[in-house]
């Protein structure tokens, strides 16, 4: 009889074992969390906006960017940006342009008097959860690209920018520190933007630039004489020569000299009159 209770008894503790570790398999591979961000919004930036007139072209793989990632095989992340990129940009830009347009599906920038295009996309999204970092802190890194078109539709400048956001999980719950993370990792792009967009792209200097004029066939004479008068009218550049200098004492060694071709007589006639002494 005892044996038999103490078979039993074993076997209901490999049940429970079994048991038990199957749900903390469930558990595991359970954990994640699918985080959508609300519109991001920055407060008014106390900068004069640039004397533009800009159209923005929000893509629409930008205003649905959705990052789905699995942390260490059995944390599955949804992290949806929805809406809050285009948002975060479009009312940025509205800060730092005097005119702004926000392109629809259907408009064409061609029918608008501006003097550029922005048109932007993320490259690249990462992020990190305690269970990677070993830490108490979430971390979201964004890799954004701006891209710029003048008046005539051809690309004018292609800008990369990294952004970083960090926040700490203590006093918040759930999908909070990682969802205020990727909210400071935005609001870092934007900071970028405001201090660098001009000097990275010199995006200013479109101000009422005269598009480009199409020539057509029948003029193609008269654009190739006027392309060949401009020709004409530039200084030729001056080729590049080496000469070895004679030693000027003891110690000899090779001289460069870059001189115009006109000049090379002269040169010739000065070396061999120093050779000569």
């Amino acid at each position: 009889m005892r044996d038999k209770l103490a078979g039993y008894s074993e076997l209901g503790a490999k049940l429970r074992s079994l048991t038990g570790g199957a749900l903390f398999s469930v558990l595991l591979a359970g954990c994640g969390s699918n985080v959508t961000l609300e519109p991001v919004t920055i407060p008014a930036p106390l900068i004069s906006p640039m004397p533009l007139s800009i159209a923005v072209r929000i893509p629409a793989e930008f205003e649905h960017y959705v990052h789905e990632d699995e942390v260490l095989g059995r944390e599955k992340w949804r992290i949806d940006l929805g809406g809050s990129n285009a948002a975060l940009f479009s009312q940025l830009f509205e800060y730092m342009f005097d005119d702004v347009t926000v392109l629809g599906p259907d408009d064409d920038a061609r029918d608008l008097s501006i003097d550029a295009l922005i048109e932007p996309s993320i490259d690249a999204f990462e992020f990190s959860v305690p269970s990677q970092s070993k830490t108490e802190s979430y971390a979201v890194w964004i890799r954004y690209r701006l891209k710029i078109y003048d008046n005539a539709g051809d690309v004018y400048a292609n800008w990369p920018l990294s952004a970083y956001g960090k926040s700490e999980q203590f006093g918040l719950g759930g999908d909070e520190p990682l969802k205020r993370a990727a909210i400071l990792a935005m609001r870092d792009a934007a900071a970028l933007m405001i201090m660098n967009l001009d000097k990275s792209t010199a995006i200013s200097a479109l101000k009422d630039r005269p598009p480009k004029t199409l020539v057509a066939s029948g003029n193609s004479a008269g654009a190739a004489a006027q392309e060949e008068a401009a020709q004409a009218e530039k200084s030729p550049l001056p080729k590049r020569r080496e000469v070895t200098l004679p030693p000027p004492g003891p110690v000899a060694g090779p001289a460069v000299l870059s001189m115009d071709a006109d000049e090379d007589d002269s040169m010739e006639k000065f070396l061999e009159g120093s050779s000569n002494d």
